[in-house]
This record gives C-alpha cells, structure tokens and sequence, in this order.
C-alpha cells in the first residue's frame, strides 16, 4: 500500500493555511497543495487585502478635496492609479510574509504548486504524482461569477482578480452588480476621480441587508456622484473605438450606459470544477460542497472549509470552520459549526455592519421584536469628526439582541460589542447600564436602547410616582 499522509490540504488560502500551520506544528505528516504559485488566497491577492488598501487611499483622495469641512482649503490633484495600486502591491507583499511557503516548510509540511485533482476517495493527483491521504482538507476557494451577457466576453472587462493590475484611471466605470465587491469598488473609484455607474438587477443595493439601511447608503453614494441604477438588467456589450456600449432594460424602458472600462462584480462561485469530486465521493449541492455542522462532506474522512462550501463567503468564517476542523480532524473532537452570530461589514464610507437577523426577517419568522434606533448625527463624537451619516438599528426579543445593522463610520469596528452580547446572550440592560467612554461614537449603542425606556421613564404613571416619592419621603 503507498504510503498515507496524515493529512493533505487542498487551497493554501486562510482556512487551508491555518490547518496546515497547526497540523504541521503538532507533528502530523501534512501536504499542502495549492493551483497558484504563491500562497494566501483571494483574500490576500485580490479580495480583502488590496480592496481595503484602495478604499484607504480613495478616502484620503476625498478628503483632500473636501477639506473645506475641516476648516481647511481643498486640493485639487490628478490621481496618479499606478501609484495608488503600487501601495496596494506593498500591502500584500508585507502581508504576504506571513505566508511565505518557507515558513510551513520549516513545520515540516510539503508544499506543492500545481492544480489537484482526486482520483479516488483518498487519493489526489498533482504534476502527474498521486499522493495518498487519511484525511483530506477542500479549501479551494471560490472566483468571480460572470453572468452570460451578450458581448461581455468580447470586451477586456475587469474582476476583482485583474482590477489591482490597473494603471490608468478610467474616466467612465461601469460596475455590474451592486453587492459589495462592487459597490465597495464603485465608490473607491469614484472618489479616485472616475465617473461610475453601478447597474444592479435586484430592486436595491446589497439585497442581503435591511432594506432601510441600504437605501440611506445609496443615497450617500449618490450624494458622492455614484450613478446608482438599480432593478437594471444588462441585455448586451459592445465596443467600438474604444468606447463600450451597454444596453438594457429597466423599468422605464430601454438604457444605454457608455463606459471606458466594466467591473464584473456579479457574484462568487466554488473553485470546485475541475477537482474530481465525483471520483472522491464527494457531494455537491446548489454549486457548494455539501458538509455537516463538523465540515465533514459525504465522505467522512474529507473536509471542507470556506467559500468553497458556504454557507457565508467570509475569510473571518473559513478562519472559524478551520478551526472546526482541527478539532474533529486533528484532535478527534467532535466539535460543530454554530453560525448563530455571524458578523459581516460592507466597506463602503459610512460602513455597513450587520449580525444576526435584520428586522424584517426576524418578523418574517412571527418573533415579536422590538426595534431600538439612534442616529449618529446625535452622537457627538461622530458631530466631531464631520461623520454624522448613517444610524445604529437594533432588533430586540424578550431583553435580548437577535440582531443589529450599523450604518457609519467605523461600524465595521462598533458591530463587535453587539456581536458579543449577542453571542453571550446579554439582556440589553446591561449594555445601557455599561459605562461607555465620552466622546466615543460606541455610546450609540447604549443611546439606541435607552430610546426603549424613555416612554416609561417619563410616562404620567411614572411622573406620578416621582412627584409621590418626593412628598412622602424626606
């Protein structure tokens, strides 16, 4: 019988990296496999990393033009892409030293470039080698779904795969799709200084939020000079001299949309084609791997981690089902995935937060809820600051969160007190009775829930027990 690893690992992306490193460090004979010639993944190379690192830059870029908010005089200035793109290029490159092939080498792991395929339930192939496993890891991945207009592949259209490989800046982008790749890469380039229209199909903007919050950020967008056309189905793509034509429908008729350069930002789907899941046994439903709450698929013994099998297509998830997998495929725990407070932002200026349910699911699924809001335009230090767009929406049941959507600066960084409570089961007394620091923007959240009990603070049945209190008792 050939000889069996411990453990092979397919992807080297966040979730295939942090098995590997525990495993490797923990003694086990480990294989490391990944299609790419360099590790860390979308994440690193073409998703969060370099998105986060033009968003900063575009922020700036729009600041300098405003500063007549902050009592300054503005300036005028030319981007220059390619040197905004060379700072992307360094953020990945420093952080991609975390990543570097040598370090899961000195563990001990065998790190191999090439694209897997199984050839039977313990067995993959790799540059015409076939290595045997005991356990296998699916950590592939997922890649930019491109919808099948007419015309688009006649066009050299970008993805979040090409986009950081820019140099010039287009005068007119059009971005498809309004999730939030693409309304995250619209706005940034817009403040950059491009003229962009996002053509989104659905009614609104990233139609997996509360509908009362995306429409409050599309109207910040367009504020900013975003051309926001949403229920706009692109029928076909053409191009001429340069110039690129798209047509289609929406529902006052007939559009045309007239662009130097087009962002497909429709969607992700499974990096799975082309593994020979069908020779592993492995099952696959609706374009995801199919897995347990342990992450194991239809053969036991496989795993699956991340994008490639959902059911959120977040690197801060695939970190967590990593670690899930440690657990049952490293230590033998039977430890299962709990995706009840699942926190994630949209990085668009103001942020977009959300955990748990929005209000319209939670009344969807008959809870009897109460709503708590509170705007930043009422919190000072967000007065301070010049930020006051966007507000704080939480949805309460019986003393307790079920769910929050923050809208502001910084709410990315907020949501996390509400994910902890939420996690930990807090009542929301014990948030409003936490003593926040002044100014901060977090004392939104004590702010919002104090709205519940103003009526009974000062309802005539209370004001009548103070004015008693205060004549009976000395």
């Amino acid at each position: 019988m050939k000889h069996s690893h411990d453990l092979i690992l397919i992807g080297g992306g966040v979730g295939g990296l942090i098995i590997t490193s525990v495993a490797g460090q923990l003694g086990l004979d480990v294989v490391l496999i990944e299609r790419r010639e360099r590790l860390g993944g979308d994440c690193l190379h073409y998703g969060c990393v370099p998105s986060k690192t033009l968003i900063r830059s575009a922020a700036v870029a729009h600041q300098i033009r405003h500063a007549d908010r902050y009592g300054l005089e503005p300036v005028a200035s030319e981007v220059d892409l390619g040197r905004v793109m060379d700072r992307v290029r360094a953020s990945i490159n420093t952080l991609g030293e975390h990543d570097d092939p040598e370090r899961f080498r000195n563990y001990g792991v065998s790190v191999r470039f090439g694209a897997a395929r199984f050839v039977d339930p313990h067995t993959v192939q790799i540059n015409g080698e076939q290595i045997r496993g005991r356990r296998l890891v699916i950590a592939t991945g997922s890649r930019p779904a491109v919808p099948p207009i007419p015309g688009l592949d006649g066009i050299d259209y970008w993805t979040n795969e090409t986009i950081f490989d820019q140099r010039q800046l287009p005068e007119r982008l059009a971005v498809l799709g309004g999730g939030p790749v693409g309304v995250e890469l619209a706005q940034a380039f817009s403040r950059l200084g491009s003229r962009v229209t996002v053509l989104q199909r659905p009614s609104s903007l990233l139609p997996r939020e509360d509908p009362e919050m995306t429409r409050a950020l599309e109207r910040q967008l367009s504020n900013e000079g975003l051309s926001v056309a949403t229920g706009s189905t692109v029928e076909s793509v053409a191009s001429e001299d340069g110039e690129i034509c798209l047509q289609g429908q929406n529902a006052e008729g007939g559009f045309q949309v007239t662009a130097d350069a087009v962002l497909v930002a429709a969607g992700r789907r499974a990096q799975i084609d082309d593994l020979g899941l069908e020779a592993a046994g492995v099952k696959v439903k609706n374009g995801l791997i199919r897995v347990d709450r342990r992450m194991r698929t239809s053969q036991r013994h496989i795993f699956a981690c991340g994008d490639c099998c959902g059911p959120y297509p977040f690197t801060h998830v695939a970190e967590y089902q990593a670690g899930i997998i440690i657990a049952n495929a490293v230590f033998r725990l039977p430890k299962r995935a709990d995706y009840r407070v699942v926190p994630w932002v949209t990085y668009t200026a103001p942020e977009l937060a959300r955990v748990g349910l929005t209000e319209a699911e939670a009344r969807s699924r008959g809870m009897g809820v109460q709503v708590a809001r509170f705007s930043f335009r009422d919190v000072d230090r967000a007065v301070c600051d010049g930020e006051t767009a966007g507000s704080a929406k939480l949805v309460i049941q019986k003393e307790r969160l079920v769910g929050a959507t923050l809208l502001g600066a910084q709410a990315g960084e907020l949501i996390h007190e509400l994910v902890l409570a939420m996690q930990t089961r807090l009542k929301v007394g014990q948030i409003s009775a936490t003593i926040h620091a002044y100014p901060t923007r977090a004392q939104v959240h004590r702010r919002a829930i104090n709205t519940l009990y103003a009526s009974k603070l000062f309802s005539p049945r209370t004001r009548s027990l103070v004015r008693w209190i205060q004549r009976i008792l000395p």
